[in-house]
């Protein structure tokens, strides 16, 4: 039986990610469902440097908007964030075979050692974005340990500009080197595949978000019941935009659903909202499968409103839109990407919609097992 580590971007978010968490459960289920005798997964407890003084009940100290009026908010909704922390701990506790040890730099070349792991997955998330996590070891295989036994799924660049210029720079000589370490690379978007199989010799192609290799049956398995027995719309916030919030309500009280509300917003119950920041991530599940709309300027948010067949719109933000964009573009559902919330949208052909995900989740699948196999 031969562990296969799984590093990735998911215990050591700064606050609430149902996202990082998911796409974790996703590829680490994945794997577990293919030949048994290929590989076992094992969640690597792994924290990158730039995290290591990140601390989840402290979000506002890494929060993009510094303005005394959030860290109020986040202050305010305190209590809600150290329930949804416990609850994401027990998620990974209970749904992963974790090693051992929290990894850093300072440990990881002992990982082989401590936990019998010899091979690994790099993947997935914005793992490969300069601007967020640098160059990170754990992420790129560039532990000695990792180097030539690693292959990347669903790696992302976000949406970087360090690469766009072209030319000779030490970012790319550095990214060269990093990218020699794999046997394989699978990445999220297009958007660096042209450079990538440019500067390597190794088998590169475009693959789903993890997210998306499992189906909605498979998520119904660890899906909360019904929580809200009312109609409602969710909210559900990775970053304040009052054009968002205004657009929510505006669809609430036009068809007279309750707005359900994960975020930040802690004053957002003066609006009539149920604040429910404090939702695991199987409660998460079921807030999206049960939603009469979805209003989000989350990806995975996005992802799980598709993947439950929700009616849903999905706002800009800022270092996301080349993700969502080029999803949607998958989809043939541009028109649902929001900047003011005037912009006009036409029905959803889930149907079609699901027949294209069952194709690209195909090739996706082909493309990890390959990987495996190169293991």
């Amino acid at each position: 039986m031969k562990k296969l580590g799984i590093v990735s971007y998911n215990r050591y978010c700064n606050f609430t990610n149902y996202g990082s968490a998911l796409q974790s459960y996703a590829l680490y289920t994945t794997i577990k469902n293919f030949n048994p005798d290929l590989y076992v997964p094992v969640l690597v407890n792994y924290c990158p440097d730039v995290l290591l003084d990140a601390d989840p009940l402290n979000p506002f100290e890494k929060m993009w908007d510094q303005d005394d009026e959030n860290k109020k908010m986040v202050e305010l909704t305190m209590p809600a964030i150290k329930e949804n922390y416990h609850k994401f701990n027990r998620f990974y506790c209970e749904r992963f075979v974790n090693t051992k040890e929290k990894y850093t730099s300072q440990n990881f070349e002992s990982i082989s050692g401590h936990e019998n792991i010899y091979k690994f997955v790099c993947g997935s998330d914005t793992i490969f974005c300069p601007e967020e996590f640098g160059f990170d070891d754990g992420y790129y295989a560039n532990y000695p340990c990792m180097k030539g036994a690693s292959v990347a799924y669903a790696a992302s660049f976000g949406d970087t500009h360090l690469f766009e210029r072209g030319g000779e720079n030490d970012a790319y000589q550095l990214l060269n080197e990093r990218l020699k370490n794999f046997k394989a690379i699978g990445l999220r978007e297009d958007l660096m595949i042209p450079y990538v199989k440019a500067n390597t010799t190794v088998p590169v192609q475009r693959v789903l978000d993890p997210t998306l290799l499992l189906t909605s049956e498979d998520y119904d398995r660890i899906a909360e019941e019904r929580i809200v027995q009312d109609k409602y719309l969710l909210l559900y916030a990775r970053r304040y935009n009052p054009k968002m919030l205004d657009y929510a309500d505006k669809l609430a009280k036009e068809n007279g659903w309750k707005v359900i509300d994960i975020s930040l917003r802690a004053d957002n119950v003066q609006r009539g909202h149920q604040m429910l920041y404090e939702a695991g991530v199987e409660e998460f599940l079921s807030l999206v499968k049960y939603a009469e709309y979805v209003v989000t300027n989350s990806y995975h948010g996005m992802i799980f409103s598709v993947q439950f067949r929700r009616p849903f719109v999905v706002f800009s933000r800022e270092q996301c839109d080349n993700k969502i964009w080029e999803l949607l573009s998958l989809f043939g559902i541009t028109d649902r990407l929001m900047v003011t919330g005037k912009e006009k949208y036409g029905e959803i052909d889930y149907d079609k919609i699901h027949a294209i995900i069952s194709d690209a989740r195909k090739k996706s699948l082909d493309f990890l097992q390959m990987e495996l196999e190169l293991l």
